[in-house]
Protein backbone atom coordinates (compact mmCIF):
# COMPACT_ATOMS: atom_id res chain seq x y z
CA UNK A 1 0.00 0.00 0.00
CA UNK A 2 1.52 3.45 -0.78
CA UNK A 3 -0.84 4.74 2.43
CA UNK A 4 2.39 6.06 4.91
CA UNK A 5 0.94 4.12 7.49
CA UNK A 6 0.38 0.76 5.56
CA UNK A 7 3.67 0.66 3.30
CA UNK A 8 5.19 -2.38 4.08
CA UNK A 9 2.68 -2.98 7.28
CA UNK A 10 2.35 -6.24 8.98
CA UNK A 11 -0.97 -5.85 10.30
CA UNK A 12 -2.27 -8.55 13.21
CA UNK A 13 -6.19 -8.75 12.52
CA UNK A 14 -8.23 -8.94 16.19
CA UNK A 15 -11.66 -8.70 15.07
CA UNK A 16 -13.84 -8.79 12.06
CA UNK A 17 -17.46 -9.04 11.79
CA UNK A 18 -20.08 -7.31 9.41
CA UNK A 19 -19.44 -3.97 11.72
CA UNK A 20 -15.53 -3.72 10.69
CA UNK A 21 -12.29 -4.73 11.52
CA UNK A 22 -9.76 -3.95 13.81
CA UNK A 23 -6.00 -4.98 14.05
CA UNK A 24 -2.52 -3.76 15.08
CA UNK A 25 0.66 -3.15 12.87
CA UNK A 26 3.46 -5.59 14.57
CA UNK A 27 6.39 -4.59 12.93
CA UNK A 28 6.74 -0.30 13.28
CA UNK A 29 8.94 -0.10 16.66
CA UNK A 30 8.74 3.80 18.26
CA UNK A 31 11.19 5.27 19.50
CA UNK A 32 9.72 5.04 22.49
CA UNK A 33 10.85 2.18 25.00
CA UNK A 34 8.30 0.33 27.40
CA UNK A 35 10.35 1.67 30.58
CA UNK A 36 9.09 4.97 29.21
CA UNK A 37 5.87 4.22 29.17
CA UNK A 38 5.60 2.49 32.30
CA UNK A 39 7.54 5.63 34.19
CA UNK A 40 5.06 8.03 32.10
CA UNK A 41 2.25 5.76 33.28
CA UNK A 42 3.68 5.51 36.86
CA UNK A 43 3.92 1.58 36.59
CA UNK A 44 6.76 0.05 38.63
CA UNK A 45 8.25 -2.70 37.28
CA UNK A 46 11.61 -3.41 37.69
CA UNK A 47 12.30 -6.17 34.90
CA UNK A 48 15.16 -5.92 32.72
CA UNK A 49 13.14 -6.69 29.64
CA UNK A 50 10.95 -3.14 29.26
CA UNK A 51 14.22 -1.31 28.91
CA UNK A 52 15.07 -3.35 25.49
CA UNK A 53 11.38 -3.81 24.47
CA UNK A 54 10.26 -1.00 21.91
CA UNK A 55 6.34 0.21 22.03
CA UNK A 56 5.15 -0.57 18.42
CA UNK A 57 2.66 1.81 16.71
CA UNK A 58 -0.51 -0.16 16.65
CA UNK A 59 -2.36 1.75 14.04
CA UNK A 60 -2.95 5.62 13.07
CA UNK A 61 -6.52 5.12 15.09
CA UNK A 62 -6.25 6.40 18.68
CA UNK A 63 -2.77 6.46 18.78
CA UNK A 64 -2.59 7.23 22.79
CA UNK A 65 -4.35 4.07 23.23
CA UNK A 66 -2.28 1.02 24.53
CA UNK A 67 -2.56 -2.41 23.52
CA UNK A 68 -1.22 -5.75 24.32
CA UNK A 69 -1.15 -8.86 22.36
CA UNK A 70 0.10 -11.94 25.11
CA UNK A 71 -0.29 -15.37 25.46
CA UNK A 72 -1.41 -15.47 28.92
CA UNK A 73 -4.18 -17.08 30.26
CA UNK A 74 -4.21 -14.53 33.23
CA UNK A 75 -7.51 -12.94 33.61
CA UNK A 76 -6.04 -9.42 33.18
CA UNK A 77 -9.10 -6.36 33.92
CA UNK A 78 -9.47 -6.13 30.30
CA UNK A 79 -8.73 -8.43 28.04
CA UNK A 80 -10.23 -10.35 24.99
CA UNK A 81 -9.60 -13.82 23.47
CA UNK A 82 -8.23 -13.61 20.05
CA UNK A 83 -7.37 -17.37 19.62
CA UNK A 84 -7.32 -20.53 21.62
CA UNK A 85 -3.85 -19.10 22.89
CA UNK A 86 -3.64 -15.54 22.05
CA UNK A 87 -5.49 -12.36 24.06
CA UNK A 88 -5.56 -8.47 23.39
CA UNK A 89 -5.42 -6.67 27.05
CA UNK A 90 -5.91 -2.80 27.20
CA UNK A 91 -5.64 -2.58 30.83
CA UNK A 92 -2.34 -1.33 32.42
CA UNK A 93 -2.55 -4.26 34.76
CA UNK A 94 -0.91 -6.11 32.64
CA UNK A 95 2.04 -4.16 32.09
CA UNK A 96 3.45 -4.44 35.61
CA UNK A 97 4.12 -8.13 35.16
CA UNK A 98 5.89 -8.00 31.75
CA UNK A 99 8.92 -9.55 31.54
CA UNK A 100 8.58 -11.31 35.01
CA UNK A 101 7.57 -15.11 35.59
CA UNK A 102 4.01 -13.67 36.44
CA UNK A 103 3.38 -12.10 32.99
CA UNK A 104 2.55 -13.17 29.89
CA UNK A 105 5.80 -15.65 28.58
CA UNK A 106 5.48 -13.19 25.07
CA UNK A 107 3.75 -10.12 24.51
CA UNK A 108 3.68 -6.79 22.35
CA UNK A 109 3.00 -3.84 23.27
CA UNK A 110 1.16 -1.01 21.25
CA UNK A 111 0.02 2.30 21.05
CA UNK A 112 -3.09 2.62 18.60
CA UNK A 113 -4.61 0.67 16.22
CA UNK A 114 -5.72 0.00 12.55
CA UNK A 115 -9.47 0.21 11.85
CA UNK A 116 -11.87 -0.67 8.63
CA UNK A 117 -15.62 0.30 8.43
CA UNK A 118 -17.73 -2.26 7.54
CA UNK A 119 -16.52 -3.79 4.34
CA UNK A 120 -13.35 -1.76 3.58
CA UNK A 121 -10.99 -4.53 4.56
CA UNK A 122 -12.63 -6.73 2.24
CA UNK A 123 -12.52 -4.26 -0.47
CA UNK A 124 -9.20 -3.38 0.14
CA UNK A 125 -8.41 -7.54 -0.46
CA UNK A 126 -10.28 -7.30 -3.60
CA UNK A 127 -8.07 -4.63 -4.96
CA UNK A 128 -5.33 -6.78 -4.07
CA UNK A 129 -4.24 -3.69 -1.80
CA UNK A 130 -3.14 -6.34 0.77
CA UNK A 131 -1.58 -10.41 1.11
CA UNK A 132 -3.06 -12.60 4.09
CA UNK A 133 -1.65 -15.42 5.70
CA UNK A 134 -2.49 -16.98 8.63
CA UNK A 135 -1.59 -15.64 12.08
CA UNK A 136 1.82 -17.31 13.02
CA UNK A 137 3.31 -16.53 16.63
CA UNK A 138 6.97 -17.69 15.49
CA UNK A 139 6.77 -14.39 13.31
CA UNK A 140 4.28 -12.22 15.86
CA UNK A 141 6.85 -13.18 19.09
CA UNK A 142 10.17 -14.26 17.77
CA UNK A 143 10.88 -12.14 14.83
CA UNK A 144 12.47 -8.78 14.92
CA UNK A 145 10.00 -6.75 13.83
CA UNK A 146 12.21 -5.13 10.94
CA UNK A 147 11.83 -9.29 9.84
CA UNK A 148 8.40 -9.84 10.26
CA UNK A 149 7.27 -8.40 6.82
CA UNK A 150 9.52 -10.81 4.71
CA UNK A 151 8.94 -13.84 7.23
CA UNK A 152 5.22 -13.46 6.78
CA UNK A 153 5.45 -13.36 2.98
CA UNK A 154 7.56 -16.45 2.88
CA UNK A 155 4.71 -17.81 4.74
CA UNK A 156 2.93 -17.66 0.64
CA UNK A 157 6.65 -18.69 -0.59
CA UNK A 158 6.85 -15.56 -1.96
CA UNK A 159 10.19 -13.32 -2.09
CA UNK A 160 8.36 -10.26 -1.34
CA UNK A 161 11.85 -8.01 -2.41
CA UNK A 162 10.90 -9.42 -6.11
CA UNK A 163 6.99 -8.31 -6.27
CA UNK A 164 5.86 -5.15 -8.22
CA UNK A 165 4.91 -2.21 -7.00
CA UNK A 166 1.41 -1.70 -9.14
CA UNK A 167 -1.30 -4.21 -8.72
CA UNK A 168 -4.00 -5.18 -11.08
CA UNK A 169 -6.22 -8.23 -11.89
CA UNK A 170 -5.17 -10.42 -14.67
Amino acid sequence: MADSFFHRSVVYICEHDEQGAMGLIINRPTHVMLTELLNHLEIDNNEASPRTTPVLFGGPVQKGQGMVIHNSHTAWKTSMQLSTDLFLTTSTDILETIGSDKGPKDALITLGYSGWAAGQLEQEIAENSWLTVIANDNILFHTPAEQRWHAAAKLLGVDIDLMSQSVGHA
